[in-house]
């Protein structure tokens, strides 16, 4: 059995292109004892990181660009008052609104809730959580969407 290098054979030389095409990789390096065999596949590599694993600096701006800037950039999204009873995610899963694509969803703002009744649906691990209210109250603002990704903890309604 022929090796190149002392370090692979060419079966292995064989599979390893296999695996290459098979997932569409760029190409995949072997190395031993600093001597390597690169195998390349049909999909172009990556670009190589910049020397010294640092991105190449960012370009000067000019003083008359500088100067269009005239307002600061709010980097943190503004949090508005709100006034009621948070309705908090109890685990993180996936929000809905309704129990069925078709159906009306449990709640809407303005409606009105008693204790125990069912405000959404908490999917978690492919296991439907009915999330029910702990309190009376009127549903003032509902803060997500159907489908979004929710934390443990996370404001998902008001009730006022």
């Amino acid at each position: 059995m022929s090796k190149i290098f002392d370090i692979i054979d060419v079966e292995a030389i064989e599979k390893l292109a296999d695996i290459v095409n098979e997932k569409d990789l760029g190409e995949i390096t072997v190395g031993y004892e600093g001597k390597s065999v690169t195998v390349k596949g049909k999909k172009p590599a990556p670009p190589a990181p910049p020397a010294g694993g640092f991105a190449p600096a960012m370009p000067p701006v000019s003083p008359a660009a500088a100067a269009a800037v005239t307002e600061p950039i709010e980097m943190s999204p503004k949090t508005e008052e709100i006034s009621g009873t948070p309705v908090k995610a109890p685990i993180v899963g996936t929000y809905y609104s309704k129990p069925r694509p078709d159906a009306a969803p449990f709640v809407t703002v303005g409606s009105k809730v008693k204790k125990g009744d069912v405000l959404y649906i908490l999917e978690t691990m492919k296991v439907m959580n009915e999330i029910a209210a702990e309190s009376d109250g009127i549903v003032t603002k509902i803060l997500v969407a159907d489908g979004d990704s929710l934390e443990y903890g996370q404001t998902v309604m008001i009730l006022g």
